[in-house]
């Protein structure tokens, strides 16, 4: 009986010692993912310059594109309204001229 006694104590130990060794591991494990994680952290908040210069540059350039497609449309339509307005003025001074030479022609 005896025997078994200190079988069953030094079992007994030895599961603490490895419960201990268990804890202390976690321990460890869960201090090295808390460093990681604010390492990661430290890390995410010096890019956000840059992370924001890129999106800013992005935009920027999406910008400057549809400015530059806006003013092409513009560009287009001030032509076509241009010669309509031409056209109509030559049309306008043919019908004055047609006029003032036939006033009856009315």
């Amino acid at each position: 009986m005896d025997e078994a006694l200190q079988r069953l104590l030094k079992a007994e130990s030895e599961a603490e010692r490895i419960t201990r060794e268990a804890d202390a591991k976690r321990e460890q494990m869960l201090n090295e993912a808390r460093a990681e994680a604010k390492l990661a952290e430290q890390r995410l908040e010096e890019r956000i310059p840059e992370i924001r210069a890129s999106f800013v540059d992005k935009a920027s350039r999406s910008a400057e594109q549809t400015l530059t497609e806006l003013r092409r449309r513009y560009d287009e339509r001030h032509v076509e309204l241009r010669t309509a307005a031409q056209q109509h003025e030559r049309e306008a001074i043919d019908a004055v001229v047609a006029i003032l030479l036939n006033p009856q022609q009315r």
